[in-house]
């Protein structure tokens, strides 16, 4: 079965059309991500004649998950190589290549171990890291050192900060000037924030290790309203339909003093083009309080290969190419996306041209990761149905506490259904 998918590339001449294949690669869209794809995939249809068909998939990823599984369980061959979230490997495998039998071990040679644990699936290899992540704060460095601030510790003081330099910019003639951004949309990238909140606030991770249901408790309700009460005060109604790139855009164009979002942002922001070009600076999320600890989401993307790809040796080959030490250093290099082998984070080029890289080493290879281990194929559900009860908390739908107390009853529910 065939089905019609949007490309964001032309297809390159083939070197030998009667030798040469063709392969089909999904990749994110998200800042730089298809530039550096198609230039990577670009290198390796240099080096082996062959041709790369780059398919643009939705930004965000609770929309590419369901266009995944709606290609995957027709059995379609349309996608070789999928650009798949850390935490879908356990709900896709079956529909997955095992890697270990196409590639040999040096693919994985120097790769943080808790990310190969994450993408072997009962023995099988089903994905390569690509790259990782953790949510990290962006600030304006020059609007701290005019108002007199500091960089803030806790979500109290990012509070309060972010008040004062919004009213005092506002005051000044900056009418669109808000204090922070995040993404708050009902999605995915939702579910990573609130976790961050929760985590700072030593309020759980939702499901516990053991598979218990721990999101109803005075810390988880403490930190939601205490987000619900960012909204139209320090972050803009609109935050409530936020991606990654809507938050983006109005942090890089200068209209926010501070941001939540992935690494990548950061060459982005740096750009001849950007607005804030050296005046950003990148440190840990903040603590809940002087009791809480500083928590980062756990993210990060890999590369699959489908089990029904019509060459499944070369569509191995090119995961490879793109998964090299090589290549995660170019792509570190040009997007500022965090490498999944240890050595690169002493890299001296990496490190000049990403210093935060080594400042915020711990905070990326110790993230708070979602419980998708735990929950399985029923993680979509408990996602779901976490990050709705949470938009509905930011929206002033719900109070927090009448908002955890139902989200929890539906969790219980989906357990004794499902896991």
């Amino acid at each position: 079965m065939k089905l019609k998918l949007m490309t964001a590339g032309v297809l390159l001449a083939m070197a030998s059309p009667a030798m040469a294949a063709e392969l089909t690669i999904s990749c994110g869209a998200v800042g730089a991500e298809l530039t550096l794809c198609k230039d990577g995939v670009k290198q390796w249809e240099d080096k082996t004649g062959h041709t790369v068909n780059v398919v643009s998939t939705p930004n965000s990823s609770t929309e590419r998950l369901s266009l995944y599984q709606q290609i995957l369980n027709a059995h379609s061959s349309d996608i070789d190589i999928m650009q798949i979230d850390i935490v879908w490997p356990g709900m896709l495998a079956p529909h997955l290549l095992d890697l270990n039998k196409y590639l040999p071990k040096s693919a994985t040679e120097g790769v943080f171990q808790p990310l190969i644990d994450s993408t072997n699936v009962e023995g099988r290899q089903v994905a390569i890291p690509w790259f990782t992540d953790a949510g990290v704060l962006f600030y304006r460095k020059d609007l701290l050192e005019k108002y007199d601030a500091e960089v803030p510790e806790t979500w109290g003081e990012l509070t309060d900060t972010a008040d004062k330099i919004q009213k005092a910019e506002r005051k000044a003639g900056n009418d669109d000037f808000w204090g922070y951004v995040f993404q708050g949309r009902a999605y995915e990238g939702l579910t990573v924030n609130a976790l961050e909140w929760l985590a700072s606030f030593n309020g759980g991770t939702i499901v516990d290790d053991q598979g218990d249901i721990t999101v109803d408790s005075p810390e988880a309700a403490k930190a939601l309203t205490m987000a619900h009460g960012w909204v139209d005060t320090i972050s803009p109604p609109g935050v409530l339909n936020y991606t990654e790139e809507e938050a983006r855009g109005v942090f890089q164009s200068g209209h926010a003093v501070f941001m939540r979002n992935w690494p990548y942002a950061w060459s982005l922001a740096q750009a001849d083009s950007s607005d804030i070009k050296d005046k950003v600076g990148v440190t840990q999320l903040p603590k809940g309080g002087s009791d809480g600890q500083h928590a980062a989401g756990l993210g990060g993307w890999n590369l699959a290969v489908s089990r029904y790809s019509d060459n499944p040796e070369l569509a191995a080959d090119l995961v490879a190419f793109l998964t090299s030490p090589e290549e995660q250093k170019r792509r570190a290099l040009e997007g500022a996306y965090n490498p999944t082998i240890a050595s690169l984070y002493k890299d001296q080029e990496i490190l000049d041209a990403t210093p935060f890289f080594g400042t915020l080493y711990e905070t990326f290879t110790s993230a708070v990761a979602r419980p998708s281990a735990v929950t399985g194929d029923n993680y979509p559900r408990v996602s779901n149905a976490f990050f709705n009860t949470v938009h509905e908390v930011l929206s002033g739908s719900v109070t927090a506490k009448e908002g955890l107390s139902s989200l929890e009853g539906e969790l219980k529910r989906i357990k004794r259904r499902h896991w």
